[in-house]
């Protein structure tokens, strides 16, 4: 019997938590492989190469980071007020995702290609945030201010120390929340 190879996916998911931990100069061969417990030549089954994994890792981050996010928003169907109130759940839900979000954006400062890719990403989320905002609000700028408040809350929030006079985070975010969507 063949011995068991660790699957490609878990490859992919011990890249994301290395990235999100340490940034892109974290993602090596052989830590990686000591964390899964195998040897590093495992890693050779699945990938030509570390270029290849980053490229896989940004792909796994991409479908995470947008394309299922926006499926579990329209799962349920209903109005655009239920669809955004679903998408900032998601946003606000999905400490990892942040995490691995966060150290792209970083990474992106430093690598034209992956700079490209989150400008995409991005871009579609703010898409996606632009049809469901629409349908809420007629006037095309109000749209986009709802979009880039929505947007900058998600990632800008968590870097805020600041205390909110009694209340917590997550009420005044549920105020936000509620004032965008209306």
């Amino acid at each position: 019997m063949a011995p068991a190879r660790t699957p490609r996916s878990s490859w992919i998911e011990e890249g994301l938590r290395a990235l999100a931990a340490g940034g892109p100069d974290a993602v090596r061969i052989e830590p990686l492989a000591k964390a899964l417990g195998v040897t590093k030549g495992g890693f050779y089954w699945h990938f030509a190469d570390r270029g290849a994994l980053l490229k896989e890792m940004l792909d796994t981050w991409e479908r995470a980071g947008v394309e299922d996010v926006i499926a579990r928003a329209e799962r349920e169907g209903s109005d655009a007020r239920a669809k955004l109130r679903r998408l900032f759940a998601e946003a606000s839900g999905s400490d990892r995702l942040l995490r691995i979000d966060l150290a792209v954006r970083d990474w992106a400062r430093r690598d034209r290609a992956v700079a490209r890719r989150l400008r995409r990403v991005d871009n579609r989320r703010i898409a996606y945030m632009r049809s469901l905002f629409g349908e809420i609000c007629d006037d095309p700028e109000e749209v986009e201010s709802r979009c880039l408040v929505s947007f900058s809350l998600w990632i800008g929030v968590h870097f805020i120390a600041a205390d909110f006079d009694g209340r917590s985070r997550d009420e005044v975010m549920g105020a936000v929340v509620a004032q965008l969507v209306a």
